[in-house]
């Protein structure tokens, strides 16, 4: 597996989760077109080319759940789409011990869409 982050320290984090054991891809930022950052400021390239290798059997996009973030995994999605790997992006939703009457109502719309089979 590979898991493709924003930042160095995005892997730090899923580090100490310890619910991963594979490799990073660190694409040293978001596209953000109002900040000037396009795709080809990013490590996609590079991103490309290891999964053209095949030594991947999925892709975990682990980009940030903001704008810049949603849209640079649905620009990787697009972009390795038609690769013999599966791409999956984290699972995105209510935090542990959250309140559902103070969440914003996209994070909870995503919670309901990505809701869990109990039985």
């Amino acid at each position: 597996m590979l898991c493709v982050v924003e930042e160095p320290l995005d892997v730090l984090a899923i580090e100490r989760s310890r619910a991963y054991n594979g490799r990073y891809h660190v694409l040293h930022g978001a596209i953000s077109p109002v900040e000037g950052i396009g795709p080809e400021d990013l490590r996609i390239e590079e991103l490309a080319q290891r999964v053209q290798k095949g030594a991947f059997r999925e892709i975990i996009m682990a980009t940030n759940p903001t704008l810049e973030g949603e849209s640079t995994a649905l620009y990787l999605q697009r972009r390795l789409t038609g690769s013999d790997v599966r791409l999956s992006r984290l699972a995105r939703g209510l935090p542990v011990g959250g309140d559902l009457e103070y969440t914003d109502e996209v994070t909870l719309g995503r919670a309901m869409e990505g809701r869990e089979t109990l039985s």
